[in-house]
């Protein structure tokens, strides 16, 4: 029996090429967000609270000139607009699972994904600073404060008969991968999916994306 491939892919250093949140950071925030920063990498704050720390350092005032900014300088990774219509062409479900937030993740992707498929942090700027909401954060089984919690939302969309393949690059993605069949990864997870013995391919491109996935072994 063939099982259905389901994708979970990242989008910060994965379907684009540099860490946004980074970027914004680098370019809008006083120097207090590198402490908050170091504190989430060191794991003495949780990703939710860290996150939100840091863009409660930015006026609300500055969101057109992020978004404006984002548009000018994000790039996504080679093959992801071919990568997306082959899963629309294949009818192959593809979910966006970000720890990004949605005032810059839709503009980005507007015309290549749809929102619906689409899960990330949420926004508000009705107050003086920016304020971060969490619309998919951990269910009951985790407890580890992500923010937009991946292990939750692949638990929430898995497919009965699927075969889910997560593809990312970075710790945020790593509880996720564990649960998988099978991981597409790079820098940071690739090295814990070899160390941890993860079925898994390395990608650079989405080319390479769409070459393994044809050549992954589905059937159970």
């Amino acid at each position: 029996m063939t099982r259905q491939l389901v994708l979970f892919c990242d989008f910060d250093g994965t379907i684009t090429e540099n860490d946004n949140i980074i970027a914004i950071m680098k370019q809008f925030a006083p120097p207090e967000w590198e402490a908050l920063k170091d504190d989430i990498l060191a794991e003495r704050i949780s990703v939710q609270e860290g996150v939100g720390n840091m863009f409660s350092l930015l006026p609300s005032s500055l969101k057109g000139e992020i978004v404006d900014f984002l548009r000018r300088t994000a790039r996504l990774r080679e093959g992801f607009r071919e990568f997306a219509a082959w899963t629309k062409e294949q009818g192959i479900p593809l979910y966006v699972v970000s720890g990004g937030i949605d005032f810059f993740v839709y503009p980005l992707l507007d015309g290549i994904i749809e929102r619906e498929r689409i899960f990330c942090n949420g926004s508000d700027f009705s107050g003086e600073t920016i304020r971060i909401t969490w619309p998919h954060a951990c269910d009951g089984e985790c407890q580890n404060g992500c923010g937009c919690c991946k292990p939750s939302l692949l638990r929430k969309l898995a497919h009965p008969n699927g075969y889910h393949v997560v593809i990312g690059d970075s710790i945020t993605d790593l509880a996720a991968a564990k649960q998988a069949d099978y991981v597409l990864a790079r820098d940071f997870l690739l090295k814990k999916c070899q160390a941890l013995d993860l079925p898994h391919a390395p990608f650079a491109t989405f080319f390479d994306v769409m070459d393994h996935l044809q050549q992954v072994e589905v059937t159970a």
